[in-house]
């Protein structure tokens, strides 16, 4: 998702029900995850931008541990003067611009936090007001955006316990991706906006606090109840289970109205096997669908008094995005859902479940640039879900790999390589010795540019230069097997890595290291080149197989592979494929048939070489 937009860089079928009863399992081999029922039922005042609410959460302990406490994040507490998240604002080199304001000049830039100056009737918050443990009172404390609960009881392996809470929410003016009132005037971005179950697996309780990235859920099923005023339109998560109760769009026009008198209307959503609910309303909403012929319906809520040039790019977006929809599918796996939603509001472009939140006064190839990469993220942020605190880059750096080829199809580019923005965004960092590894908790880079380029941009490298390692075809193969093996899961880095290596038979743990755990760079030359002999030197810490190719002083060319002794193995080539380099000796020489005029290691620009001058050699 574009959540942080740098001018550097740019931007098999399973059905739910399959994969529910397999991811409910309390354990298949090694793997357990835990699992949740939601049920709450939402009053929502739009004078206040204030709502009452009521859960009741069913949570089932899958793992094979005793559980003494359970934690929920209360993520509307952040925007709030006195929060963790104000402070990072107010000490970070490069804060986020939309959640600042600039006091100084263009020249000479101060700027202030923009929840510093939030009055109490724009600040958010989430107050919980009772919770029982199978109906007994339970003792809890909030700290920060984080609920820790001290059970009156353990939850024993396998048990499942009712958790029931009234709490009370105050929606914060938009400052970042959740609010009311954001700056192209939608009234309610609901993202993140109920207690929300911390996640707890194999490496224990995840509970950061929310400080300015992403998120990690549950997989369960929710069954929301929403009352909010008639004039409203509401989409978002989950399928609507009564839309001839509430028009707007959504019912059946052969089948009579049945709306309910009174200011307020119900809306009632369930949603299965996912791990979030969003939704987004404003009395201004106009509402299309566009039903695929494979059963998916697209819903497309947006502005109806944009500019005429707006509303004829919103309408342009949606064959368009059926088209993209069918791509992921086709290259990643198959959406197992029956809607998807592309909603006008939040602060950019953020990916949720089974819909997105965009900002809609946009070019157009903006408007398509970020649905694609927003859509892409259903498959690496919602169906395979990794911990994005943890490892941002596998979400981010994926999503932006499979959009980037998305597009490049869609819109008939053709480039030789549609990822040069991230190598472009690599190299900055590097330049400018800012780069962290992309093991550092995505909260914790010294600097938004050092994480948004670690995720977006190396991680998207990440792919795109394993092609270059393992082969184009081995890759692509590579995301429909892990896409198969690993969602409605939470892989982890050494996932991805193993399913490459089972699909290349390629060994790539050397890989994953460097790349990903250290901020050692690549950076392989010519060293000399006497007639017959070519003498290439690693001067980059971080080593990799070469490709060149030589032209000789007839006007012939060859091409060569050299892979790594480490992988034991080479990608699927036409190329003449020499002597493994073992990648402790800093030089390798080489002899051809023929006296060589010229030497040109990586033509194509897959490897993130960090010095393209000694690349190069030409005989004078």
């Amino acid at each position: 998702m574009k959540k942080i937009i740098y001018s550097i860089s740019l931007l098999l079928t399973i059905s739910c029900t399959s994969v529910a009863q397999e991811t409910t399992v309390i354990k298949k081999g090694n793997y357990w995850q835990q699992h949740v029922d939601y049920t709450m039922d939402i009053d929502m005042n739009v004078k206040k931008n204030q709502y009452k609410g009521k859960q009741t959460l069913i949570y089932t302990n899958n793992s094979p541990n005793e559980l003494t406490k359970v934690f929920y994040h209360l993520y509307f507490n952040a925007f709030q003067p006195s929060s963790q998240m104000n402070a990072r604002l107010e000490s970070i080199k490069d804060p986020d611009a939309r959640m600042v304001t600039n006091i100084g000049t263009p020249e000479n830039p101060v700027f202030e936090s923009r929840i510093t100056k939030l009055k109490d009737s724009e600040i958010g918050y989430i107050k919980v007001n009772s919770l029982t443990q199978n109906g007994k009172k339970v003792s809890h404390e909030t700290i920060g955006t984080i609920l820790e609960v001290n059970l009156n009881k353990a939850i024993q392996s396998g048990e499942s316990v009712t958790f029931e809470m009234d709490f009370d929410a105050q929606v914060p003016l938009q400052i970042r991706r959740t609010g009311r009132d954001n700056k192209e005037g939608v009234a309610l971005s609901m993202s993140q906006w109920y207690p929300k179950m911390a996640e707890y697996d194999i490496e224990g309780w995840h509970t950061p606090p929310y400080i300015a990235r992403e998120f990690h859920g549950v997989w369960g099923n929710f069954d929301v109840t929403l009352h909010i005023d008639k004039k409203y339109v509401v989409g978002g998560t989950g399928n609507l289970q009564n839309p001839q109760e509430v028009g707007h769009g959504y019912e059946d026009t052969t089948k009579n109205l049945n709306l309910p008198k009174g200011k307020k209307l119900t809306w009632k959503f369930k949603g299965e096997n996912i791990h979030d609910f969003t939704w987004a309303a404003d009395p201004e909403y106009a509402h299309d669908i566009l039903k695929m012929k494979n059963g998916i319906d697209l819903h497309f809520l947006y502005k109806k008094d944009l500019d005429a040039e707006f509303l004829e790019r919103w309408k342009k977006l949606q064959p368009k995005t059926a088209e993209l929809m069918i791509y992921f599918s086709e290259h990643i796996g198959q959406y197992p859902y029956k809607q998807y939603s592309v909603i006008q509001g939040g602060d950019g472009g953020m990916e949720y479940a089974q819909c997105t939140l965009i900002t809609g006064k946009r070019s157009w190839g903006s408007l398509f640039g970020v649905t694609a990469h927003e859509l892409a993220h259903t498959w690496f942020q919602f169906l395979l879900a990794t911990n994005e605190s943890k490892h941002p880059w596998m979400d981010e750096g994926f999503t932006t790999y499979i959009s980037n080829k998305a597009v490049d199809k869609i819109l008939d580019k053709i480039e030789d390589n549609p990822h040069n923005g991230s190598y472009k965004g690599y190299n900055y960092i590097v330049s400018k010795g800012i780069e962290e590894p992309q093991t550092t908790h995505a909260d914790h880079y010294h600097t938004n540019t050092a994480y948004g380029i670690a995720s977006y941009s190396k991680g998207n490298i990440f792919l795109s230069q394993l092609e270059y390692v393992i082969g184009k075809e081995n890759v692509a193969k590579t995301l429909k097997k892990y896409f198969t093996d690993f969602s409605f899961k939470h892989p982890t880095p050494n996932d991805i890595k193993r399913t490459a290596e089972k699909v290349s038979g390629i060994h790539l743990d050397w890989y994953l290291n460097e790349w990903t755990q250290t901020t050692h760079t690549i950076d392989y030359g010519v060293k000399s080149v006497n007639d017959k002999e070519i003498t290439l030197e690693r001067i980059g810490k971080m080593p990799m197989p070469i490709d060149l190719e030589v032209t000789y002083t007839d006007g012939t060319k060859g091409m060569f592979t050299i892979p790594l002794e480490v992988m034991r193995g080479h990608k699927p080539t036409e190329a003449t494929v020499l002597k493994d380099w073992g990648w402790a000796y800093p030089t390798y020489t080489f002899k051809v048939s023929k006296n060589v005029q010229n030497v040109q290691l990586n033509k194509t620009g897959f490897m993130a070489d960090v010095n393209t001058a000694n690349d190069r050699f030409s005989k004078q």
